[in-house]
């Protein structure tokens, strides 16, 4: 009796980060759900977590490679695809798929899922913490602290610049899982949204009053009280707030990054910041990571960066992220769509 060969599912999540590595109950949990006829590798080597993943695999990655039908890893590392013979689905459990779209990846017929959605919630939550940080006036509390300087005048004269949230008006640059995230709260609290993305339609998305095409982004700059970047780093998007589009900023505007550092002039922003043309700057992403101590960014109090942390949940990530693994993996048994299938033509 001749034996069917069995399926392989190589999971590379030995993040060297502690928080994105997979826990050895995520482990069990994925062994438990392997159905007959599937077996699944375990990699042991160092995975490189930061962005969209990818580095040079190990020489054992890259041996269990050439038997798998499915990858789950941190993006997929361009020797890693040039070693399967089999591979037929990448799920990433990072949201960006820049680094995957090599043309070897765009020539062929395997599937791409992503974890946008999965880091949504954190990441909406960071945004909103940046936007209060100066929509509240915190970043002068916090310079009066450090003196020791108690002082109401920034926050009671006319001058003061805090508002309410119902006083702004937000721009949301990518109505995905992200972008639709912060919109959601903003919304909730009073603070009227406006999405931008490559093809709007009919349906808008909860949190939006409405949605519009990127072109429209000229249009909607100058009456934009905070403009947050959620949208994918594609030949689209790469510098879509532009120098000139920064100078066409409120004098109150608040700017949010949470996606990638090149979807903005980092130098026109700073240049912006430290002459007070605009309000704030909330950046967790930054063209070249780690931020080079020379940046201009660092020194600038009207400034609030973190070092690419927002999509952080120590205790959720990980919950939420096997859910839609292992729900993707049956449907994909099963010939379903899957859940977060990305366009490898749009990016995303």
């Amino acid at each position: 009796m001749t034996s069917v060969p069995l399926r392989w599912v190589l999971v590379d999540l030995a993040a060297t980060s502690k928080n994105w590595a997979l826990k050895p109950d995520g482990e069990e949990l994925i062994r438990r759900a392997t159905p007959p006829g599937w077996r699944v590798h375990f990699a042991r080597t160092p995975a490189v977590s930061d962005g969209d993943g990818g580095t040079a695999p190990h020489p054992d990655v890259l041996e269990a490679m050439r038997d798998a039908e499915v990858y789950f890893g941190f993006g997929l590392p361009r020797p890693l695809f040039q070693a399967a013979t089999k591979l037929r689905w990448v799920h990433s459990a990072s949201a960006g798929v820049a680094s995957l779209l090599y043309p070897e990846m765009m020539a062929s017929d395997v599937v791409i899922t992503n974890s946008a959605v999965i880091m949504g919630d954190p990441i909406a939550e960071q945004a909103l913490a940046g936007i209060m940080y100066f929509v509240r006036n915190l970043d002068v509390a916090v310079d009066q602290q450090r003196r020791k300087e108690w002082n109401k005048a920034p926050f009671v004269e006319d001058s003061s610049l805090a508002r309410e949230l119902s006083e702004c008006r937000a721009l949301v640059v990518g109505t995905g899982g992200i972008g639709s995230a912060i919109a959601r709260r903003l919304s909730a609290l009073g603070c009227p949204c406006v999405g931008l993305r490559r093809r709007p339609d009919e349906t808008v998305p909860e949190g939006f009053q409405r949605v519009a095409g990127l072109e429209a982004i000229d249009r909607e700059i100058p009456g934009a009280d905070i403009v947050v970047l959620a949208t994918p780093l594609t030949p689209l998007t790469r510098g879509v707030l532009s120098a000139s589009r920064i100078d066409c900023l409120k004098p109150g505007a608040i700017v949010v990054n949470m996606a990638r550092g090149a979807l903005l002039d980092e130098d026109a922003l700073a240049r912006a910041l430290a002459a007070g043309r605009i309000r704030g700057a909330v950046l967790d992403v930054f063209e070249k990571e780690p931020l080079p101590d020379t940046s201009p960014l660092w020194a600038l109090r009207n400034v609030l960066v973190t070092p690419h942390v927002s999509a952080v949940s120590p205790r959720l990530f990980w919950t939420r992220e096997l859910e839609l693994f292992l729900d993707n993996w049956a449907r994909y048994r099963a010939g379903l769509p899957l859940r977060n299938l990305v366009d490898k033509s749009a990016g995303y």
